[in-house]
């Protein structure tokens, strides 16, 4: 039975064989017509020219014109959410996740453009990136609610990701509002602050090159950089690192560092330096056997990649000068607008420049719950190398 409840929108002849590849996102060069009265963050059907339906998604009078949330005509409510939320919940059963922390919604990767949901024990944090995402929050809120119990609690934190919204503020919308949440990760505990923490609190997305420090860093003397709340420290000072140093130019970065590295250690050997990392490289006179490079992202749209390359070979080029002669560095780009081959190539000029023989042991990214749509590489955000050097 056919539908067609949403406003229509056609492509232009040929466009829809592009669209068979299944890309979310519908560009609007692609479009030929469209009905007068849509507005942004509605819902719309799209067809070929042909009339033949595509699928239906939200729509924004942008380039990226609209974003596919279903591929069969259906009504977007809260029974479509809750199915959309129990597949994702089911994937990530499937996994050996380890932790009480995990991405629920992973946006396009689970053929959800637009929608990011973290889990964090039993509270859960929205992030809609798309003003058609935000007007479903209710819905998503009840399928939420349908699928874990009543006894959760979810915040929308929204505001930032969408900031051309008016009178929007990020807020609890149900359940107990709590003041501190402690998670476990790999048999480790860490504060997670969702409303005045980075993303939606914590990097989830870095669970398993954790995991992984924790094979290299024992004995060693650790240099975390852009350290933000310490995750890579504890985990560092976990596996027995001889020493860990932490750097940030956030205040309240350091202060989360210390707070995590208190929650897991009575004793350790562990400092810590409020200040700018170049800065910090500049004056720095010790050398270190490991090194963790996490910048924020360099590159938050297109145009600023070639000034984000740059700095991505400065700060590595900086890491690997305090480095020991048999060191270990693990280094990430988060930004999106920088492909694998492209940060690859910014580190191969920092190696460069150094003059030192180097390895690379592996090639790191996002976790299983951050999963990929084939059809979508853009979401292949998340890039690392752990690099071994003589």
């Amino acid at each position: 039975m056919e539908l067609n409840i949403y406003p229509k929108l056609y492509l232009q002849k040929g466009r829809e064989k592009s669209d068979s590849r299944f890309h979310p996102w519908i560009f609007s060069g692609a479009i030929s017509s469209k009905t007068t009265n849509i507005r942004q963050g509605d819902l719309v059907s799209v067809f070929s020219a042909d009339e033949e339906f595509i699928g239906i998604g939200t729509f924004s009078p942008s380039t990226i014109a609209v974003k596919i949330l279903s591929r069969i005509d259906v009504l977007i409510n809260k029974d479509f959410w809750l199915v959309k939320l129990r597949d994702a919940r089911k994937l990530r059963e499937e996994l050996d996740i380890n932790s009480n922390a995990y991405r629920l919604v992973h946006g396009e990767g689970d053929y959800l453009p637009g929608l990011i949901i973290d889990k964090y024990d039993r509270v859960f944090v929205i992030q809609a990136h798309d003003e058609g995402i935000f007007k479903q929050i209710e819905n998503i809120k009840n399928a939420l609610v349908d699928l874990y119990g009543k006894d959760i609690s979810i915040y929308n934190k929204s505001k930032k990701s969408i900031p051309f919204l008016n009178n929007v503020e990020d807020s609890y919308i149900y359940g107990e509002e709590l003041e501190q949440i402690i998670i476990e990760e790999n048999g480790l505990k860490f504060y997670v602050d969702i409303v005045s923490g980075q993303k939606t609190g914590f990097y989830i997305d870095q669970r398993d090159n954790r995991k992984l420090i924790n094979k290299f860093s024992k004995g060693k003397k650790v240099l975390n950089t852009f350290c933000y709340s310490g995750a890579f420290s504890v985990y560092a000072l976990s596996a027995g690192a001889s020493s860990c140093h932490s750097v940030d130019s956030s205040e309240i970065a350091i202060t989360k560092t210390k707070e995590n590295i208190e929650l897991n250690f009575k004793n350790s050997n562990h400092s810590e330096e409020k200040i700018e990392v170049f800065k910090f490289f500049e004056g720095n006179t010790e050398k270190f056997e490991l090194i963790i490079v996490d910048p924020p992202s360099f590159a938050k749209h297109p145009r600023a990649k070639k000034q984000a390359l740059h700095a991505y070979t400065k700060t590595n080029r900086m890491a690997i000068e305090a480095l020991e002669e048999k060191g270990i560095i693990f280094t990430f780009s988060c930004s999106q607008a920088v492909s694998e081959d492209e940060f690859q190539r910014s580190i191969f000029n920092a190696v460069l420049s150094t003059n030192r023989k180097c390895q690379i042991i592996a090639k790191l990214g996002q976790p299983s719950d951050h999963p990929l749509d084939i059809y979508h590489q853009e979401g292949k955000y998340l890039k690392g190398f752990l690099l071994k050097f003589d």
